[in-house]
């Protein structure tokens, strides 16, 4: 028989489980997942254990449902049904009770970033009352052995700007990580301060002003908090994690930026999620950036059942 049950802030060991049971099988290989590395989702996504949910088929936990939430709207963060209990409408219950408790508590707004590649999840957001709202695209930066050249940058100083480097709260202090377009919740501003002690920067600044900034991540340090252990053919990635430029210059100054910090690490560079209304159409591609794997964006306003 099966039982559903939202979670409290003592069942992290049950939702650890239930990912390693029903999550892992269609992703092996993204390592285990564990307390700690949930714990810091709770930090850095702002994952809530009561938007959490279990489906059992006796005492065996069969189907998940990680939420995360803030006062914008919740985030379903994964779903998974273990494979030998899928197609029981297990997914579509899990959703259908997230709804109806966020119609009485709010926010009312729930969204998802489903890989353009997983059919079968976007059909069930489709079919559970979810409409598309954008696409999110990956953009990679070739290692610098293999970039097209990114501009001249012989010198810090050019016209009386400097690239500096800048951290998180630097932008902060100035005014600068205001939400001012549609990040995806990994890049928003939230995650972003949640995560200040991962995230190094640079900037171009005037006298006056920090004109542009871009901020990164290193390698190795996994988005849910996991650790690399194994070995891997490639060098990681760099998680870019913010491109902004105050400034309406063509993206000379993004060029810049990307150019000084590629004399400093030519590895490869990964953008993910990127909102069409990010940066204006065809930018990227001219700072050097290719196309990469696609996200669709799914809302819905939760509704009783």
């Amino acid at each position: 028989m099966s039982a559903y049950r939202f979670c409290r802030t003592d069942d992290v060991a049950l939702l650890v489980d239930a990912l390693n049971r029903c999550w892992s099988p269609s992703f092996p290989d993204e390592p285990p997942m564990t307390s700690a590395a949930f714990k810091r989702s709770i930090r850095d996504l702002q994952v809530w254990c009561s938007s959490c949910m279990v489906a059992f088929s006796g005492s065996d936990p069969v189907g998940i449902l990680i939420g995360a939430k803030r006062t914008s709207g919740t985030l379903v963060h994964k779903i998974a049904v273990h494979p030998d209990h899928r197609r029981q409408g297990h997914a579509r219950h899990l959703l259908a009770s997230l709804g109806s408790k966020l119609a009485i508590i709010g926010p009312p707004r729930i969204t998802v970033e489903v890989p353009a590649v997983l059919t079968p999840a976007c059909e069930l957001f489709k079919t559970s009352g979810f409409v598309h709202e954008a696409l999110l695209t990956d953009y990679v930066l070739p290692a610098a052995a293999d970039a097209p050249e990114a501009g001249e940058m012989a010198s810090d100083e050019h016209a009386g700007r400097f690239v500096i480097p800048v951290t998180v709260d630097d932008l902060v202090a100035n005014g600068l990580l205001e939400e001012t377009r549609a990040p995806a919740w990994a890049r928003s501003v939230e995650t972003v301060t949640a995560r200040k002690d991962q995230i190094a920067g640079l900037a171009v600044s005037s006298e006056e002003r920090i004109e542009a900034y871009l901020l990164y991540r290193e390698p190795g340090v996994e988005p849910e908090g996991h650790t690399e252990t194994g070995p891997r053919a490639d060098p990681p990635p760099v998680e870019l994690v913010a491109l902004r430029s105050s400034m309406d210059d063509g993206g000379a100054r993004l060029r810049r930026l990307l150019g000084r910090f590629r004399q400093r690490d030519p590895r490869t560079v990964r953008f993910s999620k990127v909102h069409p209304e990010e940066f204006p159409d065809g930018l990227l591609e001219a700072l050097g950036f290719r196309t990469a794997e696609s996200h669709f964006l799914y809302a819905a306003k939760a509704r009783s059942a």
